[in-house]
């Protein structure tokens, strides 16, 4: 507990020496001669906004969180100003008379309150704090700031939902991608469609890693695992994320990704077999180029006008749903190998002059715009959508790296930026040695690196960017936020703050003092950028280490002769040898005398693999 104490004061003092720890950065952050010392708040509303009602009742509730008065004596003015011309900006002034922000509408205010919580202490025992005077300026730099979630590879509740709402809200995120269908389960009611939620929400029970070592599942086993919202509970999260303004964009994924809508209704395959929900089996071979091979079917038959019938269902019904102006239609990972088998397929390309697979994949998505677009709503889907020709109308997000998005804008099409390189937050974060191990990897420091506008791009096309939580190795809320953040952070920072105020060093300072926050909250979060960063290398016939950490004014130690603690070891300065013999390297990170990374232990067998 004192070792937690001092390095909690350790941090704060970092804060102080950063001006602020606020996140994202604001544009323009002024800090005067002063502080107000405050016994707790109360609103003085003269902004004659309805929804600013919400603002307040969640700034209060916060406030008791912290145990800090909702009835003290300094004043907190809302005033409408029309010269903020973005609708997500806002002014917020601190001086000795009390608190003023200015907005032009409720988002505005929504995220001044974001900032201001972030200038409050974690907690108050007394009920006396104090905030420096300081005047901030600010607005969003994108308009698209998203986080998505899959709720299909495994499902969680209405409240573990709001949950993690709630929490993006505080980082001014404003859009919720909601991945409610794929493969291992169909989240939500299609009243119109009951066997979509009677048998596709559901598989049967397993356990472990996704993989080649679940076993398939079988027509007979019980199905007991999933679950769906019903429409009454998704107007319950559509309402609760209004209140912390965000829009929720809901994806139904097609025309792959389809299996446990085909569970339902196998008839709208090519091959018409009965199939079942996946339970997280291997259903495909993936190859080094990308390419992949589908051992089960789990495509729509785009030649059936059945499926248009059926969309035209689901479509409809999940337009009058969402208020938001977009769908998402997936419409990635489309493995086209059983088009190509079809006689029926075959016949209607030969009919419809559609010279390829892309040609047929363009008049699904066509189709399937041409729906979403007659229920209101504008279409958006992964960048395979781009393959064949697309309706300008459609906007794309792009998830293969940003070239998606470049070809996307280059044809005048609204994008956003997702790509895996750096938004991708089910990648491992730290070593692999402590992680979960996954294909891939992203750090923090990658993660803060997203820069959603290429050189080569008209900005105006560019709507912003989003960070994706896939939840195959996600089963608990918990462990979602591990892998949310501190990266979501970073993601935040890039959309919402101007290019020209990022800097790795005082996001690196403010988000130690962020680590404390979740703490007090009592949210897992992952601090792995405070770990050694472990390369191994061949000089000559020698092999070689070298220690990292990004995090300014850390240490490291190791030792490479099986001895620790690691404290007590060498502090690393120059890459060394990694000798012959049945060993392994133990290194940790200390920041002011006192550990703060993991302590990794590492084989030398573990370490000759990474070459």
């Amino acid at each position: 507990m004192k070792k937690a104490l001092i390095l909690m004061f350790c941090w704060i003092n970092l804060c102080v020496s950063a001006n602020h720890c606020i996140i994202p950065e604001p544009v323009s952050y002024n800090e005067f001669k002063g502080k107000l010392i405050s016994n707790g708040f109360q609103f003085q509303d003269n902004s004659n906004l309805k929804k600013i009602e919400y603002a307040k009742t969640l700034f209060n509730e916060y406030l008791t969180s912290i145990k800090i008065s909702d009835e003290g004596e300094t004043k907190i003015k809302l005033n409408l100003n029309n010269s903020i011309k973005n609708k997500e900006g806002y002014i917020l002034e601190v001086n000795s008379m009390g608190i003023l922000i200015e907005a032009i509408d409720f988002g505005g205010f929504h995220n001044a309150l974001q900032t201001l919580k972030q200038l409050l202490p974690v907690s108050s025992e007394n009920n006396l704090f104090e905030i420096p005077h300081c005047k901030i300026i600010d607005e969003p730099r994108f308009e698209w700031r998203g986080l998505m979630l899959d709720v299909s590879r495994h499902f969680f509740t209405v409240e573990e939902v709001k949950d993690y709402i709630n929490k993006m809200s505080e980082f001014k995120f404003n859009k919720f991608h909601w991945h409610l269908t794929d493969d291992e389960g169909w989240r939500i009611e299609i009243k119109s469609l009951p066997k979509l939620t009677e048998i596709g929400a559901w598989r049967g029970e397993r356990n472990g890693r996704f993989g080649e070592n679940r076993p398939a599942p079988t027509e007979s086993e019980p199905k007991t695992y999933g679950g769906f919202y019903t429409q009454e509970e998704v107007k319950e999260i559509i309402a609760f994320a209004d209140k912390r303004n965000i829009t929720i964009v809901p994806e139904i994924d097609v025309p792959g990704h389809s299996m446990a809508l085909l569970a339902a209704y196998p008839e709208l395959s090519t091959k018409k077999e009965i199939t079942q929900v996946s339970v997280g089996h291997k259903f495909a071979e993936w190859f080094g180029d990308g390419s992949f091979k589908m051992h089960t079917e789990n495509m729509l038959n785009p030649t059936d006008e059945k499926v248009y019938e059926i969309l035209e269902k689901i479509y409809s019904e999940v337009g009058k749903l969402f208020p938001g102006e977009y769908i998402h239609m997936g419409g990635d990972e489309c493995y086209k190998g059983y088009w190509k088998e079809s006689d029926e397929v075959k016949n209607f390309m030969m009919k419809n002059n559609m010279k390829d697979m892309h040609d047929l994949q363009a008049y699904f998505i066509n189709r399937v715009q041409h729906i979403i677009e007659s229920n209101g709503k504008k279409m958006i889907g992964w960048d395979e959508i781009t393959e064949g020709q697309l309706n300008k109308d459609a906007a794309v997000m792009s998830w293969q790296g940003m070239k998606g998005g470049i070809k996307a804008a280059k044809l005048g099409h609204k994008v956003v930026m997702s790509p895996t390189t750096f938004a991708y937050l089910d990648y491992i974060q730290g070593d692999q040695s402590v992680e979960n191990s996954i294909y891939a990897s992203l750090s923090l420091e990658k993660s803060y690196k997203f820069e959603p506008v290429p050189d080569s791009v008209n900005p105006k096309y560019i709507m912003g960017g989003q960070a994706n939580l896939w939840t195959e190795v996600i089963p608990t809320l918990s462990f979602a936020y591990y892998m949310t953040y501190p990266r979501a952070l970073s993601i935040s920072e890039t959309l919402w703050s101007p290019k020209e105020t990022k800097n790795w060093d005082n996001f690196s300072h403010k988000i130690l003092v962020h680590f404390n926050r979740f703490s007090k909250q009592e949210t897992n979060i992952s601090k792995a950028v405070l770990d050694p960063i472990v390369t191994v290398y061949k000089s000559g016939e020698k092999l070689m280490c070298r220690l990292e950490n990004n995090i300014p004014g850390t240490e490291i130690y190791y030792s490479i002769d099986n001895t620790y603690p690691v404290e007590y070891g060498i502090k690393y300065t120059v890459p060394f040898e990694i000798p012959k013999g049945d060993l392994s390297l133990r290194t940790q990170t200390f920041l002011n005398n006192q550990g703060v990374g993991r302590a990794l232990q590492i084989h030398r067998e573990e370490l000759l693999k990474r070459l």
